[in-house]
Order: structure tokens, then C-alpha cells, then sequence
């Protein structure tokens, strides 16, 4: 409003106000400039990792202010993210086996016009003090990392890829020496990346991987469509399954998945379909059973999180957050 209420105080004084150079220089040095844009809102926090035995230590990523690390509860928060060339992050994932290990995932995974791009994944190998670029410079937009509790150097990436188009560096990769070399391990076609994965706590090998077929244009955005749907791997990523059964038949959208710690049968997704919502399986992803159509704004959001406690305790992040003590 300040803006808009200085341009037309210097279009009310007219031509006169700038007759002389002096004046009219004078005038603009003393107006005080602020960033209006390019959509830059404030605000969105695409990711949190938290130091499981240390609590206190947790780091936040942010759509377009970098990476912040709290060691002190969230009392404070110091950017640690700042020296690397772009600051839109889109996942961050701390080894619990090592919490020094940090990995970043740059771009917003998100589909608005005002969605930031990023260019990489990232590595720090003392809890955020230094950053490793890692490649994967083209995926774009990461939408989530996970570690292999066993070993570190194992990550997996989901990558949707380019926002506005094909490219062929998307779906999920994986890394077996700490990211000096990538694997593309599911990969379904040039306009769909992987917008979640999920590792069983038990069983490392298995993951389960949600696929996402999207396009934006200037006219407009076509999300979903015969590449989205949900994975699942028993051998690390050599050879995939996909699950559909108890799952809305035909064109999916945006999927978020996640496992239950202490009994990974317990998978829940929340999908964005017709005769979507959250869904439940007890068998692996077998079988899927329709919980609720609840899934607020879902080709922006669809992100679920099962309490690791009790896997009756779920939520789903959106424009609302939402809490279910049943199961959804």
C-alpha cells in the first residue's frame, strides 16, 4: 500500500516537482526502496529434519530464504545456506547414524507460477558449516531426500524435474558413494518426476516412491495423468512394482506417501484423483483401503506424516494443517 501511495504522490506533483534536477534527485534519494517481487512471498517452509538424539538440533528449509538451523529448541535460527548459488530449497534429510551429514535438495516442489527453481543437490559433512554441490544440477525441483539409516552414502533423491516442460533428469535417483555418481533407479517418462519417497526403517532395501505427472504453462497447468502412481522396491531400487489395487483407477495427480516406523506394513498416501483422499495399506501397499476424500489443495500440497508412536496419528500439510487421531 506504501507503494502504490508514493507513485501517485510523485505523479500529483507533476511536471513542476522535476523542473529542477536538484529537487527531483533530491526526492528520490530520500524514498526508502523495498523488494515488491518477482514473487517473493514470505513465508513457505517446504521442509524440517530434526537430530533424533539431539532434538533440539533441526534444520528448516525454506521456498526462497535458504536453509536455517536451530540448535537451541527453534529459540533461535542462523542461516547456514547463504554462500551457495541459490536459496530455494525444496527437501533437507539429516543421517541419523551421522547427524554431521546434511543433505539439501534445491527448487521448490510446488506448482505456482511464483514456484523457485533450484539447481542441485547439496552435501555438508559438518552439520551445515561447509556445502558440497553434489549434481543433479538439472532435476530443478526436489521434492524429498532420504537416507539409508545403515550407511550414509546411500541416498535416494526424488526429483520432479523441469516445472514448465520435458527433461529427461527427474524421477528418483539414487547414490551408493556419498553423490559422486547418481543413478536415475525409476524413471517413467519426460513430464513426470517423483514427488515422494519413503524407506522402511527395517528394511532399507524396500522404499516406496510416488510418481507425478505434471506440466505448467503460461495459459495454464495440466497436473496429472497415466505417469502418476505409487512404487514400491524390495531390492534397493533395481526392480519396481506398482501398486494399485484399493487405489482410484484411471489419471492420478499429486501423491504423498509415508510409513509407519514401528510396523512398515503401515503405509498411508494421500492422492489427488477422483475418489481420492487418504488411503491406508497394512500389507506393504498390496492392498489399499480408502480412509477419507480429505486432501486440502492437493496438487500444491499432498504431504502426510504418520506419528512414529502410533500410526492411528497422522496429518496432512496444506493451507490448513490438518490432524486425524483415527487413522484419517
Amino acid at each position: 500500500m506504501r507503494v502504490y501511495l508514493v507513485m501517485i504522490g510523485l505523479a500529483l506533483l507533476g511536471p513542476a516537482s522535476f523542473g529542477q534536477t536538484s529537487g527531483g534527485q533530491q526526492l528520490l534519494e530520500n524514498l526508502q526502496w523495498r523488494s515488491i517481487g518477482p514473487a517473493v512471498m514470505g513465508g513457505r517452509i517446504d521442509d524440517v529434519a530434526v537430530v533424533e538424539s539431539d532434538p533440539a538440533t533441526a534444520f528448516v528449509a525454506t521456498a526462497t530464504a535458504g536453509l536455517w538451523k536451530t540448535s537451541n529448541q527453534g529459540t533461535t535460527f542462523r542461516p547456514v545456506f547463504d554462500e551457495q548459488p541459490c536459496q530455494t530449497i525444496g527437501a533437507v534429510a539429516v543421517s541419523q547414524k551421522n547427524p554431521d551429514v546434511v543433505w539439501v535438495g534445491t527448487g521448490e516442489p510446488n506448482n505456482r507460477q511464483s514456484s523457485s527453481w533450484g539447481c542441485g543437490v547439496f552435501k555438508s559433512a559438518d552439520g551445515g558449516a561447509t556445502w558440497q554441490h553434489m549434481g543433479l544440477s538439472d532435476t530443478l525441483h526436489i521434492a524429498r531426500i532420504v537416507i539409508d539409516p545403515r550407511d550414509p552414502d546411500v541416498v535416494y533423491v526424488a526429483a520432479l524435474g523441469h516445472l514448465w516442460g520435458p527433461n529427461q533428469e527427474r524421477g528418483l535417483y539414487k547414490t551408493t558413494d556419498g553423490g559422486k555418481t547418481w543413478k536415475a533407479v525409476l524413471q517413467v517418462n519426460s513430464d513426470t518426476g517423483c514427488t515422494d519417497v519413503v524407506i522402511n526403517p527395517q528394511n532399507p532395501d524396500m522404499l516406496w516412491a510416488a510418481m507425478y505427472q505434471r506440466r505448467r504453462a503460461a495459459w495454464g497447468f495440466h497436473g496429472g495423468g497415466p505417469g502418476s502412481g505409487i512404487y514400491r522396491t524390495a531390492d534397493g531400487g533395481a526392480t519396481w512394482t506398482r501398486l494399485e489395487k484399493g487405489l482410484p483407477a484411471g489419471d492420478k495427480g499429486r501423491i504423498g506417501l509415508d510409513v509407519y516406523r514401528r510396523d512398515p506394513r503401515i503405509v498411508y498416501a494421500v492422492v489427488e484423483a477422483q475418489g481420492g483422499g487418504v488411503f491406508r495399506s497394512d500389507d506393504g501397499g498390496d492392498n489399499w483401503t480408502r480412509q477419507s476424500a480429505t486432501n486440502p489443495r492437493p496438487m500444491y500440497f499432498s504431504k502426510i506424516r504418520v506419528d512414529p508412536n502410533d500410526d492411528q496419528f497422522i496429518w496432512l500439510a496444506g493451507v490448513s494443517f490438518m490432524r486425524s487421531k483415527d487413522g484419517g
